[in-house]
């Protein structure tokens, strides 16, 4: 894809520490060039402890905006003027953007996830009985975006029982911590482990027993590499509906570029752009 730089091309960029192996800027350069936007998305080495130069920069420069990555989604908040609400709750942002001339911190990553699902499943979260699987970051966000949606409860089971509550308690009063048990009674179950993950000890593993599972319930793993896990392998041969973790990956992207820009983002320019990256990664 050839990008047009001119004396106009506004700048947009992911910040982090490593920050080299992330597809962002393929996805978001699609977007760009989709759209026929003067725009380019590099991905900057940011130091820990300078994410505030980096806003900084994009104060003084007028860039469309950041995508934020380790180790700055806490750091970065301080940088911000305002924050939204669910990047107050959460107490982590993975976006900045301008609105009303005021730099905004926001953390679309759950936001992302209930989009990939009415995207690709065509499933609406009102309602559903879930079961997340999976205490870290991306579980939090999920957690409130589900409870945000309107899901009749978000039960979080994790090995650790206090992170279970921590994460349980974003959800608000439809979330609660639980056990593999109640696995049994859930619409939607969520893997939010890295288990099953590729290039790792437990690739072959899986997080939970399908068996254990209802015979029309959906499984959701946020592991998109491999594409299919043993997990989402294990469930669809038992007929049940999987999604990996592709969806959000785009939609979270998708929220930013449309925060950026006011404009509709390009899904499937983006999902094309995305989908070609990790290929060519699989094949090398």
């Amino acid at each position: 894809m050839a990008l047009n730089i001119t004396g106009t091309t506004r700048l947009a960029a992911v910040i982090g520490d490593p920050v080299r192996h992330s597809m962002s800027p393929q996805i978001h350069n699609a977007a760009f060039a989709a759209c026929d936007i003067d725009g380019v998305y590099v991905a900057l080495p940011v130091a820990h402890g300078d994410a505030g130069q980096a806003v900084a920069a994009m104060r003084a420069f007028d860039w469309f905006g950041l995508s934020v990555t380790m180790p700055h989604k806490q750091s970065v908040m301080a940088a911000c003027d305002e924050l939204t609400p669910t990047a107050e709750m959460l107490g982590a942002v993975n976006c900045v953007f301008w609105h009303d001339g005021k730099i905004v911190g926001d953390s679309t990553d759950g936001q992302g996830y209930v989009r990939g699902l009415k995207a690709e499943l065509d499933l609406d979260v009102a309602g559903l009985e879930c079961a997340l699987v999976g205490a870290g970051g991306a579980a939090g966000a999920v957690a409130r975006s589900l409870a945000d949606h309107g899901a009749a409860s978000v039960t979080v089971i994790n090995r650790t029982a206090e992170k279970a509550e921590l994460v349980a308690a974003l959800a608000g009063e439809v979330g609660r911590p639980g056990s593999m048990d109640e696995l049994a009674n859930a619409d939607l179950v969520i893997n939010a482990t890295p288990i099953g993950m590729g290039s790792t000890d437990f690739v072959d593993a899986v997080p939970f027993d399908v068996a254990a599972l209802r015979n029309d319930a959906i499984v959701s793993d946020l592991i998109y590499h491999p594409a299919e896990t043993r997990l989402l392998a294990e469930a669809r041969t038992r007929g049940l509906r999987t999604q990996n973790g592709l969806a959000m990956l785009v939609h979270q992207a998708v929220v930013q570029f449309e925060h950026w820009t006011g404009v509709a983002a390009p899904v499937d320019a983006m999902t094309s752009a995305i989908t070609s990256s990790l290929a060519s990664r699989t094949e090398s």
